[in-house]
């Protein structure tokens, strides 16, 4: 058997291995995280662009409803995105010289690590790696032959990671000033980088005009993400998520570090290396939150997985190297339960002690709950989805076109449309996207109300008793593990005012 079908059996094995991870470390206890219905939800309303992310998932979600909308479908797509990563550094550490050992390390670092995580969820982050992975790979393979067409395969995987996910434009920004302090800045006198560029510009920009024709939403979206979450972000807990993000295989990624430096075949590659640390500086300046950061990592094992195959190649040290790719998966063990949604609630409320050591039960609130807010936030949807059902069941069928389902937030209404077995409900709210998608054309004689009292509040205390003529409270979301838990559903009856109005005085407030 020749080298190369070994080597390409081995990243089969790994592969395979990572779609099969992927499917046993959510415990079916377990839904949807909440973001993941609003994206799955996008592909009904397709268009360049969103006002929460740009229209790459949104495509990828017409695929899963084409397909059926099915759980495996909706795994799939993020465990694939992961299983791309993995490949290209693989052929990333054989472009660039690393034994079969050296691609063998830094997959398993890769699988072993926050990936693992990441792409258990339908969110941009799966692809944004992936991205940021491309078109690292197509730089070093530029560098390494000087063929343009790498050049234009770069461009174009920056593009649709544009087209993905926003936080992309860190690594061309990073990248610049990496170009222009190596030897690599002659790429700026090559034609071919500059038409790249183009192609990359018209790939991207028919979302570039959705966002100049709807006021730049981005900016807002950005303005208010600074005001309320990255004024919270620290120097501190940006550089130790770092390491814990790649907490049992750091010292792969590490070792690409002296790489650069120290391994005479790297020297043609520094401008990735110096990219790395214009890229965190950026970072750390803009107060980004910890895992924006985590596309830039993969590349890097190819770098740190060869450098380590080097040193280690002393007779003392030869067979003591094989563990190496065995210490990512020894780390994690330990964390599996902790990190992952493997436990059922009942067994993570039966170890709540071992949790609450972690800190891993403490939520945004700052109190200690039944289970860590990530897991609660993939529970009790469709609970909530079938009570909404029966309330919208009580409306008579030739009302429902005047209906209409509002709630307090996307994970709600997307919850409610994808579980609901009517297929038009169009369950709303006045945040995220479904601000753009709100039924303004419908005149509003019923409603269904989704909403979850404040602290303190009267639950009896309710405004939509005096707008409508009938008020049901149809149940509450009783499952306590969950984020939503006591959101109530009401059903409203024959209006006595005119809601739209009512509506549009919301819509401007919130």
């Amino acid at each position: 058997m020749s080298g190369q079908r070994t080597a390409n059996i081995i990243l089969a094995v790994f592969i395979i291995a990572k779609f099969l991870l992927q499917t046993i470390v959510v415990d079916p206890a377990y839904e949807l995280q909440r973001d993941e219905y609003l994206h799955l939800d996008q592909a009904n309303h397709l268009a360049w662009g969103f006002l929460s992310v740009p229209p790459f998932t949104s495509w990828i979600a017409w695929m899963i409803k084409m397909l059926g909308n099915t759980l495996f479908w909706i795994r799939f797509f993020p465990a694939l995105f992961g299983a791309m990563t993995l490949y290209f550094v693989w052929k990333a550490v054989e472009h660039l010289g690393g034994s079969l050992f050296a691609c063998i390390l830094a997959a398993s670092g890769l699988l072993f690590s926050v990936l693992l995580r990441l792409n258990i969820l339908f969110q941009p982050n799966a692809a944004d790696v992936l991205f940021w992975t491309m078109s690292f790979y197509f730089l070093i393979r530029y560098i390494g032959t000087r063929q343009n067409r790498f050049l234009y395969f770069m461009a174009i995987s920056f593009a649709f990671g544009m087209l993905n996910k926003y936080n992309i434009i860190f690594w061309a920004v990073g990248l610049l000033p990496a170009i222009l302090v190596t030897s690599q800045r002659r790429i700026l006198a090559n034609k071919h980088f500059w038409f790249a560029a183009i192609v990359a510009l018209i790939i991207f920009l028919p979302n570039l005009l959705w966002q100049y024709n709807n006021g730049f939403p981005v900016i807002h979206h950005m303005q208010e993400l600074k005001e309320r979450q990255l004024v919270n972000v620290t120097l501190k807990g940006f550089l130790g998520d770092q390491l814990l993000f790649f907490f049992g295989s750091f010292f792969i990624w590490m070792a690409a570090i002296p790489a650069f430096i120290c391994y005479p075949p790297f020297r043609k590659y520094r401008v990735i290396g110096w990219s790395f640390l214009f890229i965190i500086l950026l970072f750390i300046y803009l107060k980004a939150k910890s895992y924006y950061a985590i596309g830039l990592y993969p590349i890097y094992f190819a770098f740190g997985s060869i450098y380590l195959d080097q040193l280690t190649k002393g007779k003392y040290l030869r067979f003591a190297k094989f563990l190496l790719p065995v210490i990512p998966l020894l780390l994690l063990i330990p964390m599996f339960n902790l990190v992952f949604p493997l436990l059922s609630p009942k067994e993570i409320m039966a170890k709540k002690e071992k949790f609450a050591k972690f800190g891993l039960l403490r939520w945004e609130d700052g109190k200690d709950h039944n289970l860590p807010q990530d897991f609660a936030d993939m529970r009790g949807w469709k609970e909530m989805a079938h009570l909404v059902d029966s309330a919208y069941a009580l409306i008579p069928e030739n009302e429902r076109q005047y209906a209409i389902v509002l709630t307090n937030n996307y994970g709600q209404a997307g919850a409610i449309n994808y579980y609901s077995r009517f297929k038009n409900i169009g369950a709303v709210s006045f945040n995220a996207d479904y601000k753009t998608w709100f039924p303004w054309s419908t005149k509003v004689k019923h409603g269904i109300r989704v909403k979850t009292d404040e602290p303190g509040e009267d639950p009896n205390d309710t405004e939509e008793k005096s707008l409508f003529s009938n008020y049901y409270l149809i149940g509450y979301v009783k499952d306590s593990s969950a984020r939503e838990f006591n959101t109530k559903v009401i059903l409203l009856m024959n209006a006595n005012t005119d809601i739209n109005k009512v509506l549009e005085a919301e819509a401007k407030e919130d």
